[in-house]
């Protein structure tokens, strides 16, 4: 009798396991329910409001990036700007002919240069032929560059992750990175050059996965994106990768793949080659033979200067952290990509390849050319896999996920990013007003087509002077250097940095022969030959007899000449 009693208990205390169990079961299996309900819910909601939630993003991205629109392209980045306003004005003016690019320095035109195509500028100046001079023209089209790739990005992280939620929120973070707020309105190739970019990976995605017929459509669009700067050389990488998981199944296939690798490349080539016959300064050959290679050649052939190499590499991830991405929006990034083999991209080479590209191009050239911008090509690969990790999260969160407020956090978290970042660019949209004044003023003061010389380093001012000649250093530029300038037809010599002109001794007493004039808060020296008073000789010998004494100085101030102003 106590033998069934206890076998009665033990029944019963299993059977109470087993529905324990089962309950823990059903839990489970309505908690994995509830979250695919709640996905699938968000999902339906995103296809459903896509093109409304596009266009919001769109209209509030279009609003950040008027923000101080009309505002002289002195500021940052100032001396890109200026090259790139005054190339567009010479194609109107000079040559309407995108493989002849021209700047305002280096003399009387033409001043043809070595850089990437032009389209920018190209499209402004066939502006400019209508309407006339107006850089605000290259404000507002990079703005449309930078919206369209805003489109592009949501599009591609649709497709690549068969998500319109993982589109929109990829779109948003695009839209609202404090890099893409702020470079997308600046009037500067890079937004042309990403825009490119992020068009010719998803088109070449489409291409490798069937969706797409046309490999020349794909061939050109990668092409563009290398012409339009050849830092689009990085997206090789998750080309490559692209290929490699779609691996040729036939000749044609192995055809296809040689032709997206190597025709684009030596369409390149054949610009560079093209525009470098005939230019002046090589800006593109020159920076990677004199400084990108040398500076990667020591690295790999001395341990400590491969060590500084990577201090300035983890410098250039700060200011992909602090200016480009934002310091929240950084952290999304990371973390994002950690997650990559969690999430479920059509292409995960894709994202690690542009990863890994990204990386290298960081370490082989933003080690040297140390500007923010450069690092452009990261912000749709960071938006990209925000979207996909942004959908696993969805997927692992069933009660946060359920009904809108998946919706709204992300969207919450994305202005956070636009308000938190906005503050380390902030003082980017400041220009030297003054400098402004002075250069309109002088523009109009100065007889047309004259040639200056003007001692600052900047073609931003030069181009508000609205003159050709030179922009120099006035602590580096020599009386032999000024005579040359003369002896081209420079009339005017512009002091924009006059107490450094005045601790060069030897040329600030050598231009002192010449009548000043003055254009707000500038000296203009007139340097006319013809204009030297009588007696000016015999003071410039004077000071060159005191000057090899070691007194040439004290000679100036004695003579109140070229004294040093205080700060």
């Amino acid at each position: 009798m106590a033998f069934s009693k206890k076998s009665e208990a033990l029944q019963g205390a299993h059977l109470l396991q087993t529905d324990r169990a089962r309950a823990r079961y059903e839990f489970l299996a309505l908690v994995i329910l509830s979250g695919a309900n709640a996905v699938s819910a968000v999902e339906g909601f995103a296809e459903k409001y896509w093109p409304y939630a596009m266009g919001v993003i769109l209209l509030v991205a279009l609003l950040l990036r008027l923000q101080h629109v009309h505002d002289p392209l002195l500021d940052h980045p100032n001396w890109r700007q200026g090259d790139t306003a005054s190339i567009a004005r010479n194609f109107a003016e000079l040559r309407y002919n995108p493989l002849y690019p021209q700047t305002d320095y280096d003399g009387p035109p033409p001043n043809y240069v070595e850089l990437e195509l032009q389209i920018l500028p190209f499209i402004a100046a066939t502006l400019y032929k209508i309407f006339g001079v107006h850089e605000l023209f290259g404000r507002l089209l990079a703005i449309l560059f930078s919206l369209g790739s805003i489109v592009l990005v949501g599009g591609f992280a649709r497709r690549l992750y068969a998500s319109s939620f993982a589109g929109i929120v990829a779109a948003a973070f695009l839209a609202f990175f404090p890099g893409s707020v702020y470079y997308g309105r600046t009037f500067t190739p890079d937004v042309v050059m990403v825009f490119f970019l992020v068009a010719a990976l998803w088109a070449s995605f489409e291409l490798l996965h069937g969706s797409m017929r046309s490999t020349a459509f794909v061939t050109a669009t990668l092409a563009l994106a290398y012409l339009a700067k050849p830092v689009a050389v990085l997206g090789i990488v998750p080309l490559t990768g692209m290929i490699w998981e779609r691996r040729a199944r036939s000749a044609r296939d192995a055809i296809v793949h040689a032709v997206l690798l190597l025709v684009p490349l030596a369409i390149l080539w054949l610009y560079d080659r093209a525009v470098a016959s005939h230019a002046e300064w090589h800006w593109t050959s020159g920076i990677t033979r004199l400084h990108v290679l040398p500076a990667l050649y020591a690295a790999f052939s001395s341990f400590h200067a491969f060590r500084h190499k990577v201090s300035l590499f983890f410098g250039a991830l700060g200011l992909l952290r602090m200016t480009m991405l934002g310091t929240l929006g950084f952290a999304l990034a990371v973390l994002s990509c950690i997650a990559i083999p969690w999430t479920r991209p059509r292409s995960r080479l894709l994202l690690w390849g542009w990863l890994v590209g990204g990386l290298i191009y960081t370490f082989v050239v933003v080690t040297v050319e140390r500007v923010d911008y450069y690092l452009f090509p990261l912000l749709p690969l960071a938006a990209l896999v925000i979207g996909g990790a942004s959908l696993l999260l969805a997927e692992h969160t069933a009660e946060i996920a359920r009904g809108s407020m998946t919706p709204i956090l992300t969207g919450a978290v994305a202005l956070a990013v636009l308000v938190e970042g906005h503050v380390d660019v902030a003082r980017y949209y400041h220009y030297d007003a003054p400098a402004y004044g002075d250069a309109v003023l002088l523009s109009r003061m100065l007889p047309a087509h004259s040639l200056v010389v003007m001692g600052h380093y900047g073609p931003d001012v030069l181009y508000y002077i609205g003159r050709f000649g030179w922009e120099e250093d006035p602590m580096l530029w020599t009386p032999f250097d000024e005579e040359s300038a003369i002896r081209k037809g420079a009339r005017y010599y512009i002091s924009v940095e006059d107490n450094r002109l005045r601790r060069n001794t030897d040329l600030c007493a050598w231009l002192s022969r010449f009548p000043v004039v003055r254009a707000g808060t500038w000296r203009v020296y007139e340097t006319d030959p013809h204009l030297v008073p009588r007696g000016a000789e015999a003071f410039w010998d004077a000071f060159r007899v005191a000057d090899r004494a070691g007194s040439g100085r004290a000679f100036l101030d004695a003579h109140h000449v070229c004294v040093l102003r205080k700060r």
